[in-house]
């Protein structure tokens, strides 16, 4: 079977990355976070403490109603960032999700702000979440990249995602959001290719 292509019986395990904290709430880095919590809403749920599993999750279904619906799990690993894989790959043997079926939401330096990139596989970028995930179970699951572009001036690539954004970039901020977790959905119910068309910029 074709990676990209969803079985519809198999679950989908949806990551946000980020740090659990009020602190770090409106980070750059924890964008991934945003975009779950927004898909949370759609769903009508709340999040939930997941057993063993060093996370928040709640499980439910995205997408029309009737057979084209997904259902998914969404996911805050309550571990900081550099430690997202051992609760993700936790998650994915409990819900017995295939590996081509958990989508990892995370921040992108290399993209201008709020362009996304949707991708299956690859390299981790220097990014601490996804280097974390992919020792605890290999590259091959996807990912949503959501640019937050470079620092300005001397600023430390530490520093600047360590920031909340900035008041212009909130401005555009619950748009952009909204986008990522639409581009959630499409991946989901419609596979990587429809969503790579309708979202990549």
């Amino acid at each position: 079977m074709d990676v990209t292509t969803p079985a519809s019986t198999d679950p989908w395990l949806i990551v946000g990355l980020g740090n659990p904290g009020p602190e770090y709430a409106m980070n750059r880095h924890n964008v991934g976070f945003m975009v779950v919590d927004l898909l949370a809403e759609r769903i009508g749920g709340k999040f939930k403490r997941a057993g063993k599993a060093q996370a928040q999750v709640l499980e439910g279904r995205l997408g029309p109603a009737g057979p084209a619906s997904r259902r998914v799990v969404l996911a805050k690993p309550a571990s900081y960032m550099n430690l997202s894989g051992g609760p993700v790959n936790a998650l994915k043997d409990f819900y017995k999700v295939p590996v081509a079926n958990v989508v990892a939401v995370h921040d992108e330096l290399d993209i201008d702000y709020g362009v996304l990139r949707l991708k299956l596989g690859g390299g981790d970028n220097g990014h601490n979440g996804l280097k974390s995930m992919t020792k605890a179970m290999g590259p091959d699951y996807h990912r949503l990249r959501f640019g937050i572009g470079r620092p300005p001036g001397r600023m430390q690539v530490a520093d600047f995602v360590l920031k909340d954004f900035s008041s212009a970039e909130r401005k555009e901020l619950d748009y952009f959001v909204d986008r990522a977790a639409d581009a959630v959905e499409c991946l989901v119910t419609e596979g990587l290719e429809r969503a790579q068309s309708a979202y990549n910029s």
